[in-house]
């Protein structure tokens, strides 16, 4: 893979739980990390003193974080009702020239600032809630 421009780094959200995804408005920059923890299960026994791990064990997590100027007043109010009522709608990280990231993720992080010779901007921070599905461009 070449070298991507940022912008085409988009997070998407459901706007209607029907499959209606819309990047979310006014971002300037985005980041999704993937996690897995492990499971120790070194013994006595385990070969020259090397650390094992059980393969397939651990919990697997994705975080997705966003930073921006409101643009869209519907995908604004969209991610506002998702964290005040704990939803967890469905979203879409497009990783360019790699694949489309999907699943159900919860807004951790929902953050305004604004400076009186500024634009308004806003954070938010989301974290899987279940199984992510994976597709390749």
């Amino acid at each position: 893979m070449g070298a991507q421009s940022g912008k085409d780094l988009l997070i998407k959200i459901d706007m209607t739980g029907g499959g209606q995804f819309q990047t979310a408005a006014g971002l300037r920059a985005t980041r999704i990390s993937f996690n897995a923890e492990t499971i120790d299960i070194t013994s006595l026994e385990s070969q020259g003193g090397w650390r094992e791990l059980m393969a397939g064990a651990g919990v697997r997590s994705a975080s997705i974080s966003g930073s921006g100027v409101f643009k869209d007043a519907q995908t604004d109010e969209r991610a506002r009702e998702a964290f005040f009522a704990a939803e967890t709608p469905m979203f879409q990280v497009i990783i360019p020239d790699f694949g489309t990231v999907e699943g159900a993720f919860q807004i951790t992080s929902l953050e305004y600032s604004g400076s009186h010779d500024g634009e308004a901007t806003y954070e938010m921070s989301l974290a899987s809630a279940g199984v992510l599905l994976f597709s390749a461009i």
